[in-house]
């Protein structure tokens, strides 16, 4: 089975103690919702989720739930972790109409590092961001949003306006106006480096005026 299909079970108990039930049984409580659809719950397999969250991929894809044979298309919303252990302790996701956008986290792969001229002089590369929030048809929901770093100079940064968008993908933090357009990724000079040239160039001004 694909790691972007998931078999599951409608439930009628609800309730935390419902939940703790069902989780003492190896499955997951959850619950589907949006569309024309009252929402629905649930149950998944605890350890056949555990299998597919090891994939990025999972978290930004349109999957199928089969949910008693009936099958419906929806995205992963939101998931409740144990803060000590290795346990879902519930799940979201939302059906999908093909025809309407929907709003999804996609993450950022940043490549070119190695190659960027501001990285080989020594600067500082850092990640202001690994994720944006997209509008975007099903159709064209991307897995990952590529950021390439290969022309970036110390002192400069990529911005939000500056991504290769997905046809019909819209940002959410764009779309709100101007004052939004934030950085992505920028190179800065290391501090010690600067010091250390201030200090070389006080030393020559010094050595300068001795002559």
């Amino acid at each position: 089975m694909s790691i972007f299909e998931l078999e599951a079970e409608s439930r009628s108990d609800t309730g935390k103690g419902a939940s703790r039930r069902l989780r003492r049984t190896g499955k997951i409580p959850a619950i589907v919702y949006g569309g024309e659809q009252d929402p629905e719950a649930i149950s998944l397999s605890h350890s056949e989720i555990l299998k597919r969250l090891d994939h990025e991929a999972f978290y930004s894809h349109i999957l199928t739930l089969s949910v008693d044979g009936k099958q419906t298309k929806a995205v992963l919303r939101d998931m409740q972790r144990h803060p000590a252990k290795p346990i879902i302790m519930h799940m979201d996701f939302m059906r999908v109409d093909e025809s309407k956008p929907i709003r999804v986290h996609v993450p950022l792969h940043f490549v070119g590092e190695d190659k960027a001229p501001g990285a080989k002089a020594g600067g500082l590369v850092t990640h202001e961001m690994i994720e944006v929030e997209l509008d975007v048809l099903p159709k064209h929901l991307p897995e990952y949003i590529e950021v390439d770093l290969s022309g970036l100079n110390v002192g400069e940064s990529l911005h939000l306006s500056d991504l290769k968008l997905p046809e019909s993908g819209v940002l959410v933090e764009l779309a709100r106006g101007e004052g939004h357009d934030a950085a992505v990724v920028s190179i800065h000079a290391r501090r010690g480096a600067a010091a250390t040239e201030g200090e070389e160039a006080e030393g020559g001004e010094e050595a300068a005026a001795e002559d």
